[in-house]
């Protein structure tokens, strides 16, 4: 079912290794043609636009865009316990590897009398983006949310797609999460026109929407106030207009359809590789599975592992489509340092180590969203309770880009503090650069203050 590249014997640089190496045929540059008449008109047309386009594209016109605090709150009691205790897990599970993401303050002094400190200052405000397409994901509510959460942000905004099913509210298993995480501010919102709503804010457009925003205490035919970072996953259009909006608002990343790389040798349980790359191809058609092995054996038998256990999964279709397609595939490499410049040239989202000694080959990668190393650290262990956060960098972005973590919420500040004898100290030595700079003004700021 994977196609197969075999690289053995071959050398080949960073670049046409990228080149060659199964991808989507994601064109985000094309998809931010189609979104930025979706942005134009949520910024034109506020909450009118919302409803039309949760209309065109979620099959459902919302009453309410602005989710009744009543209705997040019952949600809860409907919850499943099983459920409602394994998002408890996660949450705390989260709480705790975030908090130590935090950075430290300091205070540094460069000369006597001269000091520097470095603040960090969580933003104000943020919209958090659950998707709720082909699946449901509370798990991403407690991504978004607690990272935001430790980070000290005070407001945080939560926008998922209408169901039809659910009368135009978004699933209230995403509800009853951000119940969970005391979030009240919950829109039902999806998509491109989501982020744009984040960006550009969404003014009234019925009296149901006014009594939405009154109870928010929201004054104004304001429906929701821009915000200062949007996060979160999404399908390509997602990620288009996040670019689209970068600058008018801060972002994550880029993160895209779902992708796993699964770096192996002779020594792993090919059931475990098998079922791992068919755990994210459950999410999407378009969803990336790759093997990079040494071991031909191996791959043979992980081929025969997803013919036998593909046709007895719920989503057998969906996977079938992202197993064979394009994005997906098994590649031949010579040895274990091929397999780990193959593993950094594609950058994986989510990179498995499955091989002996995992650890000491896991610290070789530098390109990986999230690196999962040895046999019973599997991607879904990420997705919900390791700890981690499961909001990654997608197609290659890997190479300069982070998952969501506490710094996407805070601001780095200096503080600098000289006093009198600091500065003369610094004058001459200042003057001199701000005349090769042809900047006298400069030079005079310091010393009309000893005059």
């Amino acid at each position: 079912m994977l196609q197969r590249l075999d690289l053995r014997g071959q050398t080949l640089s960073a670049a046409e290794l990228s080149s060659v190496l199964p991808r989507a045929a994601l064109d985000v540059e094309a998809a931010m043609a189609q979104i930025r008449p979706v942005i134009d008109d949520v910024r034109a047309r506020g909450a009118a636009a919302l409803r039309d386009l949760g209309e065109r594209f979620d099959g459902v016109r919302p009453e309410h865009l602005r989710v009744p605090v009543d209705v997040i709150a019952d949600s809860l009691g409907q919850l499943e316990p099983a459920v409602r205790e394994a998002l408890e897990i996660s949450i705390a599970h989260n709480r705790a590897g975030h908090t130590a993401q935090l950075p430290r303050e300091t205070s540094t002094e460069i000369i006597g009398g001269g000091v520097v400190r470095q603040r960090w200052v969580p933003v104000r405000r943020v919209g958090l983006y659950v998707p709720g397409g082909l699946a449901v994901y509370p798990s991403s509510v407690v991504m978004n949310a607690v990272a935001a959460q430790v980070a000290g942000v005070e407001q945080l905004a939560v926008a998922s797609p209408p169901q039809k099913d659910f009368g135009g509210l978004p699933h209230p298993v995403i509800l009853a999460a951000c119940a969970l995480l005391d979030v009240t501010e919950v829109y039902a919102v999806g998509g491109a026109q989501a982020v744009a709503m984040f960006a550009h804010g969404a003014r009234v457009e019925t009296d149901t929407d006014r009594a939405d925003a009154a109870a928010a205490g929201l004054t104004g035919d304001l429906l929701c106030e821009p915000v200062d970072v949007v996060t979160g996953p999404g399908n390509i259009y997602v990620a288009a207009a996040k670019r689209a909006v970068m600058g008018t608002v801060g972002i994550d990343a880029e993160a895209g359809t779902t992708e796993i790389a699964v770096l192996a040798d002779a020594t792993a349980n090919p059931v475990h590789v098998a079922v791992d790359l068919m755990s994210q191809a459950e999410h999407d058609p378009a969803a990336a599975s790759v093997l990079i092995t040494d071991s031909a054996e191996l791959a043979d038998a992980v081929d025969a592992e997803i013919a036998r256990r593909v046709p007895a999964t719920k989503h057998a279709e969906r996977m079938r489509t992202a197993l064979s397609g394009p994005q997906s595939g098994t590649v031949l490499v010579a040895d274990l340092d091929q397999a780990v410049a193959v593993a950094d040239a594609y950058g994986a989202e989510h990179l498995e180590i499955q091989t002996a000694d995992a650890a000491a080959v896991a610290a070789r990668i530098r390109n990986a969203g999230a690196i999962f190393v040895g046999p019973y650290s599997p991607v879904p262990l990420g997705d919900y309770l390791a700890g981690s956060n499961h909001v990654l960098p997608t197609g290659g972005t890997a190479r300069f880009a982070s998952g969501l973590n506490v710094t996407a919420f805070i601001k780095s500040v200096q503080e600098i503090e000289y006093d009198e004898t600091a500065l003369k100290q610094l004058a001459a030595p200042l003057t001199a650069l701000a005349a090769s700079e042809d900047l006298p003004a400069h030079a005079e700021a310091v010393n009309v203050r000893f005059e």
